[in-house]
């Protein structure tokens, strides 16, 4: 017998048509024909998407539980994002809020290979929480974001990243931008002592990230970023798979609608291989509520037959201000991500990196 993971859904639909609903899913998910059109019996048993459940939850939606066989999946998470939402995705009535993850998938995809101890490995920070923040605008030469990088390196900041909208522009050739940001922030690393480490977005196609991957492990860079849901979560598996010298942060860039965040990122991102999940925090410009991050930041955090956990990296429109709330609300096991309200801080960059950083510390000695 076929090992089995389950899937639950919301449904918004008449309660008379509910359960006509989830068997459609059901199938939908699993095989996408007509039953009586199968003849084998191991399909029809094994392979066939079983509905393992309706609740109901009020006011017209439905929660729906989906068994489907483990062995559809393979060892490819593209295949998974497609067997657990796929073709159900093009029905704006029906989200995907939570996966079972069996022992099976987690051995198949391995999760993080540096997770949130292997990123605090990195930059000597035992155990406090960690610092980031991001390069931009895109439209800065490379002359600009190198002397961005080296100032806000010189604040002691753990994390400095590309902004995601930063690819291989005229006016930004990754070629040229990445060896470059990442020497002023080694010689910004050389002069505080702290072991600032750069972050480069990946962008394009398999082969062009293979050749940046490459570039940066020339460059000495030991961390990278891509946005999966723009890039494909296979890409995403075959960094961590093939490159595990390299930590990757995973960008929320297209993740809205459609899958919980806490699910998508604290649970499936996590088992693909992110080692670290950005998210937009509470508070910021995104609209995400302080339970949903919570329990994104939980789910990234807990037991999963044994993968490391990911550090949770709440962002978007966070302030120096904040940073003893964030702490209050996230604990010790979470990297902070402030980009523009340090950049606003102009000629006292560094000073403000360099609070923000103090400010960790001392709340977490």
């Amino acid at each position: 017998m076929s090992a089995r993971f389950h899937i639950t859904y919301h449904v918004r639909c008449p309660a008379n048509e509910i359960e006509a609903r989830a068997q459609a899913i059901a199938i939908e998910q699993s095989v996408e024909m007509p039953l009586a059109a199968i003849e084998d019996a191991r399909i029809l048993s094994e392979i066939v998407g079983q509905v393992a459940g309706i609740a109901d939850l009020g006011r017209g939606v439905f929660e729906v539980r989906i068994a489907l066989a483990v062995e559809t999946v393979g060892e490819d998470a593209g295949q998974m994002l497609n067997m657990i939402l796929g073709n159900t995705s093009m029905h704006a009535c029906v989200s995907l809020v939570d996966v079972e993850i069996p022992a099976e998938l987690a051995g198949i995809f391995g999760g993080p290979r540096h997770g949130l101890e292997g990123l605090r490995a990195r930059v000597g920070a035992a155990r406090r929480p960690l610092t980031a923040t991001a390069i931009k605008p895109q439209g800065l030469p490379v002359e600009g974001l190198a002397a961005l990088a080296h100032r806000l390196a010189l604040g002691g900041l753990d994390y400095i990243k590309d902004d995601h909208s930063h690819a291989d522009q005229a006016f930004s050739p990754f070629a040229i931008r990445v060896p470059a940001i990442a020497q002023a922030v080694r010689r910004a690393a050389a002069a505080t002592g702290h072991a600032s480490r750069y972050v480069p977005m990946l962008n394009g196609d398999w082969g062009r990230m293979q050749s940046e991957l490459r570039l940066a492990r020339e460059c000495g860079i030991d961390t990278v970023m891509l946005a999966p849901m723009l890039s494909g979560v296979a890409t995403l598996q075959a960094i961590a798979r093939d490159w595990p010298e390299m930590a990757v942060l995973a960008h929320p860039s297209m993740s809205g609608g459609g899958i919980a965040a806490d699910l998508l990122f604290g649970t499936l991102l996590r088992l693909w291989g992110a080692d670290a999940l950005i998210f937009a925090n509470y508070g910021g410009r995104f609209g995400f509520t302080p339970s949903l991050c919570r329990n994104l930041a939980g789910r990234a955090l807990a037991p999963l037959h044994g993968l490391r956990p990911a550090a949770p990296t709440p962002a978007g429109g966070m302030e120096l201000a904040r940073v003893p709330e964030l702490l209050d609300f996230f604990g010790r096991d979470v990297m902070l991500l402030i980009g523009g309200s340090l950049l606003a801080a102009g000629s006292r960059i560094p000073e403000e990196a360099a609070a923000f950083h103090r400010a960790v510390e001392r709340y977490f000695p």
